[in-house]
């Protein structure tokens, strides 16, 4: 399998672990020095929840590796002797932690890029997924400080009848919560509180060490988490996320963000406010900016559904395939995007999803957006996004400036030079 490779190789390993604070030792990083003196603290680690319910890592397949430098810990939990695949090679032997179920594998892996793998037990794939091999930015720094975890805080909705959800908010030191502070939103916000963040995005680590450098402003990140309830006996996700309308984005404006604004004083210019999400998320976070760009103006799409989950033609709902055209045909808005897809992403009877990333990034770059299209082969995981996120992140919130309230985006010269995203067949003889 091919691998996107960043200016990250092994002669990094030593800087990356000199900005690792040793002194607070990480969960992540406690488990691997578990596993890597064969310790028989290991199965305690690996069964450990945090106050989240969370494990690290998983040992389901998904958010099955934890990682620390370049050493990777696979894990997975069995009753059959198991084996690991990585990235297409023969497949590995893994040991069993003693009187568990647990099986482990720790490895030395590339960093700067992003690695596949899958488990099997007696013949048969037991669970798989992607993980990412972080760059610098995703590990504490020493001296850099920490921002704070709110308490999760549940609302019940109006704008969806009966849905009761959850969130928290995450603030980075220094954040002006006087004045007002710029506000991010994130989809799938249960994802990045507690050890889950560690596991996806780092977003915590990430955000805190990019505020240090001064390569982003010192916000508000107010993490939201599907409803449940309402319109459906459980999970509201997809009709949240999926749905192309004006309706989350007024529940998010009118409820959610109402509700932060009691605690938190957060700046109501477009220009300071960021969305971001992956899979529903990304959508949802696009169809946000979109239906209310003098609200939000700064977009993270990782993974975009951009398919017709929610296409229902008996009621004349369209699916997330119109948001391509909807870029191409109706007036431009003044909205800045970062997305991130790969070839290996899925296909399945609602749609294709590298195509439709694609036709998206080629609708933003007609229009003339401030847009940038990372597409490399990542399967339907937030494992290139993860590794992305400290470029993702300066780059959505570059040249900002607390002084200004607006600023009209325009599309880098360098994307100009660039000519449309055209596809090729690489997997199948084409003839």
């Amino acid at each position: 399998m091919k691998h996107r490779i960043l200016a990250i190789g092994l002669l990094c390993v030593p800087t990356l672990f000199s900005q690792i604070n040793s002194s607070q030792i990480n969960p992540v990083q406690e488990l691997i020095e578990a596993a890597r003196a064969d310790s028989p603290k290991l199965a305690e680690l690996l069964a450990r929840k945090d106050s989240f319910g969370y494990r690290i890592p998983e040992m389901t397949g998904r958010d099955g590796v934890a990682v620390w430098g370049q050493e990777f810990l696979f894990a997975v939990e069995s009753p059959n002797d198991a084996t690991v695949v990585i990235d297409g090679e023969p497949a590995v032997p893994m040991k069993r932690v003693a009187g568990t179920n647990y099986w482990y594998l720790l490895k030395m892996m590339r960093l700067g890029t992003t690695h596949q793998y899958h488990y099997f037990a007696s013949g048969r794939e037991i669970g798989g997924y992607q993980v990412a091999g972080y760059n610098p930015d995703s590990y504490p720094e020493p001296g850099v400080p920490h921002g704070k975890l709110s308490e999760r805080k549940t609302l019940v909705s109006k704008v969806y009848p009966g849905m009761s959800s959850n969130y928290w908010v995450y603030v980075n030191p220094g954040a002006d919560l006087v004045n007002g502070a710029p506000l991010m939103v994130w989809q799938d916000g249960e994802t990045i509180v507690g050890d889950q963040d560690w596991m996806r995005l780092r977003l915590q680590t990430v955000s805190d060490n990019l505020v240090a450098q001064k390569k982003i402003p010192p916000m508000v990140h107010v993490l939201i988490q599907p409803g449940t309830g309402g319109e459906e006996s459980r999970m509201m996700r997809s009709i949240e996320y999926d749905t192309v309308s004006e309706r989350y984005g007024k529940y998010l404006i009118d409820e959610v963000l109402a509700d932060v604004q009691q605690t938190y004083k957060i700046r109501s210019d477009a220009y300071s406010r960021a969305i971001a999400g992956a899979s529903s998320g990304a959508i949802c976070a696009m169809n946000v900016a979109w239906y209310y760009p003098q609200q939000f103006s700064r977009v993270l799409s990782h993974i975009g559904s951009y398919t017709a989950i929610q296409w229902h033609p008996e009621t004349h709902q369209d699916g997330g395939y119109i948001v391509a055209q909807k870029v191409r045909r109706d007036p431009k808005k003044n909205i800045r995007v970062w997305m991130s897809d790969g070839a290996d992403d899925m296909e399945n009877n609602t749609g294709s999803w590298p195509l439709n990333n694609i036709q998206l990034a080629n609708s933003l770059k007609l229009k003339g957006y401030d847009f940038h299209f990372r597409f490399g082969v990542s399967m339907h995981a937030i494992a290139q996004g993860a590794l992305d996120l400290p470029e993702s992140l300066t780059w959505l919130w570059r040249d900002y400036d607390p002084a200004k309230k607006e600023q009209t985006f325009q599309m880098e010269e360098s994307e100009k030079a660039k000519p449309m995203f055209r596809v090729s067949v690489t997997n199948r003889e084409a003839w």
